[in-house]
């Protein structure tokens, strides 16, 4: 049978999502292994979207084949218990033979999290990405604004990205704030590597004054990522939702890192 499951996992101590031949820690290598304890024999997942280094999940969802018969609460509590702590399975399902993880997706969405200060922080050091400087939300919105809709996003994509194409449909961006953070919420149908991240990266140099908000519309036309080569950290990126078909009955989470 087949079934699909949401994933949420702290990415400070993983290599990120997915397995690598060197052995380091992965949240997938993690998933698997637990899966294939709970259901007695070897198991495969695929998701719905590949993580870096350091980036955190809330609602990423897999998939996964099994011979192993046991209902949904069986599986999201065996799963979780065979998971370390950094790791936790929020509800597992079956599916129709025609769902991907991946592929069924309409749309992925992410929010990347700045925290103003003068001092950086100590506690949230791994939750959140740090400006020392006071950065302008609106004018960060604004620049936003011209990224929406299907463009070549190759001044947005790591050098190493494994794309087909740079194509991508960005469906809503938005910048907001609240106290000493800002909150970058992102929805695409898909992401190319580093995306959000760079992405990221243009919109606080805007924020900081060191460009005005149309330099991001000359950024995403030269479509050449020497054009703006600032990578945002890692540690302010959570993989918050995706978004399927209604006709596979997949719930899509709500939840968002608030830390105001």
């Amino acid at each position: 049978m087949k079934l699909a499951a949401c994933v949420e996992y702290d990415g400070t101590d993983f290599h990120g999502w997915q397995t690598q031949s060197s052995g380091c820690r992965t949240v997938q290598s993690e998933i698997e292994a637990a899966i294939s304890k709970v259901a007695n024999e070897p198991v495969a997942v695929t998701c719905s979207g590949r993580t870096d280094k350091g980036v955190h999940g809330f609602g990423q969802v897999i998939h996964f084949e099994t011979n192993a018969i046991r209902d949904e609460r069986s599986w999201t509590l065996g799963i979780t218990t065979n998971l370390p702590r950094d790791i936790g399975v929020s509800w597992v399902m079956p599916v129709k033979d025609d769902f991907n993880a991946r592929f069924s997706a309409l749309s992925r969405r992410y929010r990347y999290v700045i925290y103003q200060s003068m001092v950086r922080p100590s506690i949230l050091r791994h939750r959140v990405c740090w400006s020392c400087r006071r950065l302008d939300a609106m004018l960060m919105h604004k620049g936003a604004q011209h990224l929406l809709g299907e463009h070549d996003f190759s001044s947005f994509r790591a050098a190493e990205c494994q794309a087909a194409h740079p194509l991508r449909d960005m469906q809503f961006v938005d910048v907001s704030s609240e106290g000493d953070y800002i909150y970058i919420d992102i929805q695409a149908n898909a992401f190319l590597h580093h995306m959000v991240r760079n992405i990221a990266g243009v919109l606080i140099q805007v924020g900081e004054g060191r460009q005005d908000s149309p330099w991001v519309k000359q950024v995403l036309e030269a479509r050449d990522r020497t054009a703006a080569d600032i990578t945002a950290p890692a540690q302010g990126l959570y993989f918050v939702s995706v978004k399927y078909p209604d006709e596979y009955l997949i719930p899509e989470s709500s939840l968002r890192p608030i830390f105001a």
